[in-house]
């Protein structure tokens, strides 16, 4: 992005900054006043979306093992916290969209992980209750196993972040998402 506006490093640097934890469509009306942009905002937001989009992907092993999920009856959620824009960009270019039953985005509700309404709401929109037995797997110690555990879920953690002093552990403790696809595939059996 920076070089098709012909930005040098230092404003790169400083957009970086700017929108390393989550950026938003109003950071783009500030950033264009800041940086005295002729493009509309709306439009460099979208460019901005697109490009997050394009960056991400999700391995063909991960998919087959949805795939395999939801043929084994499994009903699949996605709880992002994020701007919705983005995240659902995300979600359907990574090929996740054909494989879920309902989606919650943060950015849709001002709500958060680790809030038990935004895993409320996405087991209503997958048709569920979270009283169906339901499992959480994610990578944020506090925001998805948390919030899951807040929420009344089983949990499952993929390993990568430090684990907070108190937080009561996960039910399962993983290094890759395959490998919690496969406790869930045993708890159908």
């Amino acid at each position: 992005m920076c070089r098709t506006h012909g930005f040098g490093a230092a404003i790169e640097q400083q957009l970086r900054n700017e929108l390393a934890d989550r950026a938003t469509a109003d950071d783009f009306l500030r950033l264009r006043e800041v940086f005295g942009l002729e493009v509309p905002a709306a439009d460099l937001w979208q460019e901005y979306v697109d490009l997050m989009s394009s960056a991400v992907t999700c391995r063909p092993d991960v998919l087959e093992g949805l795939a395999r999920l939801r043929t084994a009856a499994w009903t699949i959620g996605i709880i992002t916290n994020g701007a919705s824009d983005i995240q659902r960009a995300k979600i359907s270019a990574t090929g996740l969209a054909n494989l879920v039953d309902g989606v919650a985005v943060s950015g849709d509700l001002e709500i958060h992980k680790p809030d038990p309404r935004l895993f409320e709401l996405v087991a209503s929109r997958c048709g569920a209750n979270l009283m169906d037995d339901g499992w959480m797997i994610g990578d944020n110690p506090t925001g998805d196993i948390g919030g899951g555990q807040r929420a009344g879920l089983h949990t499952i953690w993929l390993r990568g972040r430090p684990w907070p002093e108190g937080l009561t552990a996960a039910h399962h403790n993983v290094d890759d998402v395959t490998d919690a696809i496969a406790i869930l595939l045993s708890e159908t059996r």
